[in-house]
Formats: structure tokens, C-alpha cells, sequence
């Protein structure tokens, strides 16, 4: 099987929740199984079906690529954390607010910003200890 942007012999992982259909497309590319529909989509072609389906023109693909990698590295420098968590935390509003919008699924598309959102902050009480006393003292009321 041949993957765009993938060199032979290289190796690729696969993941998702159980029951999604990994094994049928394992059995698929090993020539067990024959496709009755469907489309395997790899790279920039997901993101741009992601992108029309929720009401976005595909032109901003790479702004909105380069805004979520610009909030990461602030989330990820410890300076620069707090701010980032908070810039990323609006970003992902307006991806459930889009989501809402376009009324896709709830549980899988439209609160996926607001879990990855808890990740964040949880993330960030776990690693920043100025953080995590703030929480506890200012907002919980107790000692870290």
C-alpha cells in the first residue's frame, strides 16, 4: 500500500476507539475483504472535508494550521503557558461553536473541543506548580 508523504518500510500506526473499522481496513489492504463503500482519506484531503462540512472554506486551512501550532508552542514554553492555554481555550470555543452551527454529532465532533480543552488545563495544573496553587488557594479555598 502505498501512503503519500510515507517512505517504503517505514512504519505508520493506526488508532481509534473500538469498533471504528481497523480491522476491516487491515483486511481490506490485505486483500481478505472487498470495500462495498467508502473512502480512505490521508493528509490535507481530511482536513479539508473536516473544514466544508462544518461551513469553512478550505482556503483557511493552513492559517488555522499555523494558529493551532503558534498556541502550542505557547502552551508548551512554561512562561508563555498560561496565555497560551487561555488563546488555545478560545480557539477551541469557536471549533464547538462551528460544530454547533453545522449541528454535527454531538458526543464525537461537537464537545471534542471541550474535552480536549479539560486536557489542557488539567495538563497545566499537573505540570505548572504556581498554577496549581492558584487553584487550590485562590479558587478552592485550601493548601496545595
Amino acid at each position: 500500500v502505498h501512503i503519500p508523504g510515507r517512505q517504503q518500510g517505514q512504519i505508520v500506526g493506526l488508532l481509534g476507539p473500538s469498533g471504528v473499522g481497523k480491522t476491516t481496513l487491515f483486511r481490506i489492504l490485505a486483500g481478505l475483504m472487498e470495500p462495498t463503500s467508502g473512502k480512505v482519506a490521508l493528509g490535507a484531503e481530511v482536513a479539508v472535508a473536516s473544514l466544508t462540512a462544518i461551513g469553512w472554506p478550505s482556503t483557511y486551512l493552513v492559517e488555522l494550521g499555523m494558529l493551532e501550532l503558534a498556541l502550542l508552542l505557547l502552551f508548551l514554553w512554561p512562561r508563555t503557558a498560561l496565555l497560551g492555554a487561555v488563546l488555545f481555550t478560545a480557539l477551541l470555543g469557536g471549533t464547538v461553536a462551528s460544530h454547533l452551527r453545522a449541528g454535527s454529532p454531538l458526543a464525537s465532533h461537537t464537545l471534542f473541543g471541550i474535552y480536549l480543552g479539560v486536557f489542557l488545563w488539567a495538563s497545566l495544573f499537573l505540570r505548572d506548580a504556581a498554577f496549581r496553587a492558584y487553584v487550590l488557594n485562590q479558587l478552592l479555598g485550601r493548601s496545595p
